[in-house]
């Protein structure tokens, strides 16, 4: 089954605040898990979203992150802030990105482009990202129980370098943040690649992935997935690399090499005119960019 990430998955996870930048809330039988820092100017609609699923704010034991993208641990500072016992995790990369004047103006810089989708929410309140400290640094065979579910780290480099996944063994539940792509379009039939550090790394995530195999997956934007469609997502997505790496490869050699031409035309092409990629336009130009420029190097 595939349904919108949006208010009760099952008995054990919530969807905190928004469709496109979830945070899901697992409730074990002891302490209480948020995975996802999701996006800065969406902080207040987080912690209201914990107040309506567990009672009370500080009933938010540990909020984990999959990635140092903007959109995945915007809120993290904000709720810290707000939850004074939260004990926040994330790759050891992500701490030290987070205390670069450099890092901070462009995560910033990307997330005002939206404020206006959230005014309402945002209000005057100052909602940027600042530099943090995170109580976990987390790496693959850490694990953490919060009664009666398992919370199971797996490294899962290729979209970025610091990219996690989260997997709840007892209820076969994984969390890849983007390191499987995100569903494209209204009908989320066919992934959209996110290969951006590394397109091999990408695709070995995804065959470790598989190897969990999941009976349910929470995508970083939009998503759920169970059953055979969980399975079938990742099948997928390693087959939507093949692809897109030759389409890139097909882009640059229609552009004679010229990466500023190839980035141009398929912008055009595969975002202007085709409209099924709902990201931000600033955000996608950047991640072409990336993939069109590591795709040159693996090709030269």
């Amino acid at each position: 089954m595939k349904q919108y990430a949006s208010g009760r998955i099952n008995e054990r996870i919530s969807v905190a605040a928004s469709l496109s930048y979830p945070g899901y809330v697992i409730s074990g039988d002891r302490e209480n898990l948020m995975i996802e820092g999701g996006l800065n100017l969406l902080g207040p609609r987080y912690l209201h979203s914990i107040e309506e699923i567990l009672g009370d704010r500080n009933q938010l034991n540990y909020l984990f992150i999959t990635h140092s993208h903007y959109d995945h641990l915007g809120a993290a500072g904000y709720l810290k802030r707000h939850i004074p016992g939260l004990k926040v995790g994330a790759h050891e990369r992500v701490a030290g990105l987070l205390q670069k004047e450099s890092v901070l103006a462009m995560m910033n810089r990307l997330s005002e482009i939206q404020r206006p989708l959230f005014k309402d929410i945002v209000g005057d309140e100052d909602l940027s990202i600042r530099p943090m400290t995170f109580d976990y640094n987390l790496r693959e065979g850490f694990e953490i129980d919060i009664g009666s579910l398992t919370c199971r780290v797996y490294e899962v480099p290729g979209h970025t370098r610091d990219s996690l996944a989260f997997f709840i063994p007892e209820m076969g539940a994984l969390f890849p943040g983007e390191a499987a792509g995100v569903p494209l379009g209204k009908d989320g039939n066919e992934p959209q690649v996110e290969f951006l550090s590394s397109y091999n790394d990408y695709l070995a995530s995804l065959e470790k992935m598989i190897s969990l195999d999941p009976r349910l997956i929470c995508i970083g934007h939009g998503w759920v997935f169970t059953d055979e469609d969980a399975k079938e997502f990742l099948r997928k997505s390693r087959d939507a690399t093949f692809r897109y790496r030759k389409l890139i490869e097909d882009y640059i050699g229609a552009a004679e090499g010229d990466l500023d031409r190839a980035i141009e035309k398929m912008a055009r092409k595969e975002y202007d005119e085709k409209g099924t990629i709902y990201q931000e336009r600033n955000a996608y130009i950047t991640n072409l960019t990336a993939q069109v420029k590591h795709i040159a190097s693996l090709m030269n």
